[in-house]
């Protein structure tokens, strides 16, 4: 198949109403044609023609027989997951990690591409560009398959334009990810925020399935927020909403990478546990188990020995999650969400940083049922960003379009 045929079949199967057919299959597989006319209100004879089609484009499969209600068995229906294919892109601090992923989001393949220490425009999008490709080549999926690419960017992204509008841990401006790699494929391309992408992963395949206001905090270096409210990703007036590692916590605070000070992210977050650690002049195990290299202390150190009993640096985990519990309670006394996913580095702490997050939450929520409001960990882990960058290509592929 061409690449315009491609692209061709990509729009063909967002039709409104085949997307409509095709993301209640997605949803509810097993399921009958009898059961998709009831949920999506459309005639049994229109479910009829347009799952033929799917059927026939090999991207619905009859599965096994239902069980009869009285009269013939229906025949169930799921989707073909491996009809087409979509790469993921994480475009880290100092890698860009690739996938390739099917319909359902499960990974056929992955890579790293290392970033060069000197940055500019050009050296990284050649970066994003030589990561789908190398994941691709390893997928052994041939170019004709993917059907769109997906980008996770940290900062500030134009989701609109596909612009990395500004990279702070990079310094780069005005970086025109998307038209790059749609001129370099041939194919649809999506960028968003990263963590936004994450929020939107694990709505989809993650803790925030079937949830329609959740809120995905992402600590590592820096701190973010993914918004999904009414069921929808929020990217606010001018696409910063959920930068939730610069909300002030503290007027006459430390200065922060953003220039504002008191900025959550300068009291919480990866960066800020080593250099508590780092401060200390006590003669801890943490410092033991580093052989004394300042180096060699990390937030997996810092993990390892809280997990042995080392009280300092249960203690230095303690004090991040109730920074960031602090936040969590303005986020959720402002936007009440149903639940509340922790992902990044930080979270794999598990409950040496989400209990006394809990606790903060708990005690300065400004209602009864706020304080009760569920935190948990993220499902996805490190993969929760690919996988979001793969959910963007999803949601446009089965998200019905209306028609202008």
């Amino acid at each position: 198949m061409s690449r315009n045929q491609m692209t061709g079949s990509f729009q063909w199967m967002k039709t409104l109403n085949k997307s409509t057919i095709l993301n209640t299959i997605r949803l509810h597989s097993p399921i009958s044609r009898a059961e998709i006319a009831k949920k999506t209100k459309l005639t049994p004879p229109t479910v009829t023609n347009i799952v033929a089609e799917l059927i026939e484009a090999n991207l619905v499969r009859e599965s096994k027989v239902g069980t009869s209600q009285g009269g013939r068995k229906p025949i169930l229906l799921t989707i073909n997951d491996q009809h087409s294919f979509i790469v993921g892109i994480d475009v880290g601090g100092h890698i860009v990690r690739a996938v390739v992923t099917n319909l359902n989001a499960a990974i056929q393949a992955k890579c790293e591409v290392e970033l060069p220490k000197q940055l500019t425009n050009d050296l990284l999008l050649e970066a994003i560009t030589a990561a789908v490709d190398a994941v691709i080549k390893k997928s052994k999926v041939t170019k004709e398959k993917v059907i769109g690419i997906g980008i996770g960017m940290h900062g500030i992204v134009d989701h609109t334009k596909g612009i990395a509008v500004f990279a702070p841990n990079f310094q780069l401006s005005e970086i025109p990810i998307k038209d790059t790699v749609e001129q370099h494929f041939q194919i649809p391309t999506f960028v968003e925020n990263d963590v936004r992408a994450l929020a939107l992963g694990e709505a989809w395949f993650g803790n925030g399935q079937g949830i329609d206001n959740v809120i995905c905090i992402n600590i590592g270096v820096g701190i973010g927020a993914g918004i999904i409210f009414n069921n929808e990703l929020f990217h606010g007036q001018n696409g910063i909403a959920g930068e939730f590692g610069h909300i002030i916590v503290d007027i006459n605070g430390s200065r922060c990478s953003c220039g504002s000070y008191g900025c959550l992210q300068t009291i919480a977050g990866g960066g800020v546990l080593r250099e508590r650690a780092l401060q200390s002049e006590r003669n801890t195990k943490l410092l033991e188990k580093a052989d004394h290299n300042p180096d060699a202390i990390n937030g997996a150190l810092i993990y390892q020995c809280a997990q042995e009993g080392d009280e300092f640096s249960i203690q230095l985990l303690a004090e991040t999650g109730r920074s960031i519990g602090v936040g969590v309670t303005n986020l959720i006394n402002l936007i009440n969400p149903t639940r509340i996913i922790v992902g990044g580095g930080v979270s794999k702490a598990g409950d040496f940083v989400l209990g006394p997050l809990r606790e903060v939450v708990k005690q300065r929520a400004l209602t009864s049922q706020a304080r009760e409001t569920e935190i948990i960990q993220s499902k996805l882990g490190d993969d929760g960003t690919v996988i979001g960058a793969a959910t963007l290509v999803l949601k446009d592929l089965f998200s019905p379009q209306v028609p202008h």
